[in-house]
């Protein structure tokens, strides 16, 4: 089995007081494998409104190859290939921002609603290691 070059990747999103939480909570699901868990925290938004927060980490290498086939039916995977300079920080952690409604409905998109940030493994730990990691790991799936 291919080795996956993260250490871990991280999905977020909130449910505001207007959403159903279980439809939040099947976007989110729509990335993870089955029964995966899922922290759950409780806020306040500023206005008194209940924010529900939704997360997850995924550090196993299979559950990691999960979520990388799931972005791999993304559309615009080459725009995220072409824009990995960008995605890519100097803490070798790659971001992307999926949609919401897209994946309650099972299709995976970019859009707002859901946080993904993954940690890059990467020897040297510096940001061009990291991007060429992470392109590897995009377009294997691809």
């Amino acid at each position: 089995m291919p080795r996956v070059p993260f250490h871990y990747i991280d999905l977020r999103t909130f449910c505001y007081a207007t959403e159903d939480e279980k439809r939040v909570e099947e976007a989110i699901r729509a990335f993870l494998p089955e029964e995966f868990a899922l922290d759950r925290m409780e806020n306040t938004g500023h206005h008194g409104d209940r924010i529900v927060v939704l997360s997850a980490r995924v550090e196993n290498a299979d559950e990691m190859r999960h979520v990388l086939d799931r972005l791999a039916e993304l559309d615009a995977i080459d725009r995220v290939l072409d824009e990995l300079d960008e995605r890519v920080d100097d803490n070798c952690s790659f971001f992307m921002r999926l949609d919401k409604q897209a994946a309650f409905q099972d299709e995976i998109r970019l859009g707002d609603g859901i946080t993904l940030r993954a940690k890059v493994e990467a020897y040297p730990a510096k940001h061009e290691a990291a991007v060429e990691n992470a392109r590897e790991a995009l377009a294997k799936n691809t």
